[in-house]
């Protein structure tokens, strides 16, 4: 019947039948194999194109294709699971890192409700549910097969090659020079940073990938050569974010292998911070004479980082910085509502403050941020919720790096908690995670830890098991 009324159709130029096979399959893997829908969206990914990209169209919502549209099916269906009575596995449910994300979570609907742009917040919200439903809860219990966390990470890795390939044969037509590194990698990748992120965030799997004994000489062959590639990608990239982001994993890497209490890390940082905000008027004054620009010169890029004087992408990055503190100020419980900062914060800059490339129409980027973008739009409770599920996942980390005894999983946690410390730092400077870019791999990496401390750590299970006489 199918062909019959399919072949009607052809012979009138009409062929949206053709596709409806392929939507069959994609419905049956949902229902009966999930755990292989979710790893083909991460070899996706990286491949994935806007709306406005494939179309030339500029839309409210420019989704991710194919993605975005996978995740949302995936969502309905998970919903759909839930009211037929399905349920997440209760050691996961209670896990802190989980109990985070769900405050938060809860927390982003409570301020959708008092957004002062609501139907913004309401989009941001399904957006965020699409992202960490597939990405985070159900991809802990995919974890439970203990190899699809490295299926995870080579399914991202194989792609993002093949854009680090397309985007190092652009940047050659313009001789590898700075500026073109900003858009080279379109449209894969918005720009230069987002792109340098994602290669930092791998960087430490790949590495990690060369210790693990269960894989062959070829494979750890194979590994280095791709470790070599990323190497000269993000060095390509001149994203200085991910560079600094990348020198805080490897300063992180050996307090790991001195097995440094966090709280000890802790205190460092808080001390450090408190160091800052009592001298920062000198720290100020010294960063301003600093007029090294961005360049093509490696060693000036670097010199660059903390110039705050004439560098524009610094100085806005300031300016929105300002901005965001600034709206803080005017509504410190709930904020403006998630995603919000973009449509409220021009009113907020000072002519002081403003750059070259500053803009009042909501089109030149977020907060670049990850903590201060939240406290605009969500308030100080916004940040304090991030915050602690950057501060649960570190404990989480290092607690599995000093107490499991399997190398292989051991080895696999140092590069995750890595690659994530990569990102943490990096959103600092930057925010992403309203892409699938970016939202997979981070709450992906979340979930790997979860999963690991549920389901893979022994030592924890032998510590709950009853003495023995």
């Amino acid at each position: 019947m199918f062909i019959c009324v399919n072949a009607y159709y052809l012979t009138k130029s009409i062929y949206f039948l053709n596709s409806l096979p392929l939507l069959l399959l994609l419905v049956l893997t949902a229902v009966f194999a999930m755990d292989k829908l979710l790893l083909m969206i991460v070899f996706f990914t990286p491949l994935s194109l806007t709306l406005s990209d494939l179309f030339n169209i500029r839309s409210g919502t420019d989704l991710s294709m194919p993605t975005e549209p996978f995740l949302f099916g995936i969502l309905l269906l998970f919903v759909f699971k839930l009211l037929t009575g399905y349920r997440i596995d209760s050691k996961v449910m209670k896990h802190p890192i989980t109990i985070c994300i769900l405050i938060n979570l809860g927390w982003i609907l409570i301020t959708t409700m008092t957004s002062s742009i609501p139907i913004v917040s309401f989009k941001f919200l399904i957006s965020r549910l699409w992202f960490v439903v597939p990405a985070y809860f159900i991809s802990t219990q995919v974890f439970k097969n203990k190899k699809n966390i490295k299926r995870f990470i080579w399914l991202y890795i194989i792609p993002l090659t093949c854009v680090i390939f397309y985007t190092i044969y652009q940047h050659s037509k313009f001789n590898f020079a700075e500026h073109p590194a900003n858009w080279v990698v379109k449209p894969f990748y918005n720009d230069h940073t987002s792109y340098g992120a994602m290669l930092a965030m791998l960087i430490p799997s790949l590495i990690g990938f060369l210790f693990i004994k269960s894989y062959s000489s070829p494979v750890k062959i194979v590994a280095g050569l791709f470790l070599f590639i990323y190497v000269v990608a993000i060095i390509l990239s001149y994203t200085r974010a991910a560079w600094v982001s990348l020198a805080v994993a490897l300063i992180m890497m050996v307090l790991l292998l001195l097995k440094v209490k966090f709280k000890v890390i802790l205190v460092a940082v808080f001390a450090f911070l408190g160091v800052f905000f009592i001298f920062q008027d000198e720290i100020m004054m010294k960063l301003e004479k600093n007029n090294q620009d961005s360049s093509d010169n490696l060693t000036e890029h670097v010199e660059s980082i903390s110039n705050i004087s004439t560098d524009a992408s610094n100085k806005e990055r300031l300016n929105r910085w300002n901005c965001a503190f600034r709206m803080f100020r005017n509504k410190p419980i709930v904020g403006y509502g998630p995603g919000t900062y973009s449509f409220k914060y021009g009113s907020f800059q000072y002519v002081k403050d403003r750059t070259i490339i500053s803009t009042d129409h909501g089109d030149g980027g977020n907060a670049h941020s990850e903590y201060i973008g939240p406290l605009a739009e969500g308030g100080l409770f916004g940040f304090l919720s991030i915050l602690a599920i950057v501060l649960l996942v570190m404990t989480t980390g290092m607690r599995l790096y000093y107490t499991l005894e399997d190398k292989e999983l051991k080895t696999l946690t140092c590069v995750i908690l890595l690659g994530l410390i990569t990102y943490f730092v990096h959103g600092c400077m930057n925010n992403f995670l309203d892409t699938d870019k970016a939202s997979i791999p981070f709450w992906g990496f979340i979930a790997m830890l979860t999963a690991i401390d549920v389901y893979h750590n022994k030592t924890k299970e032998s510590l709950l098991e009853p003495a023995t006489e």
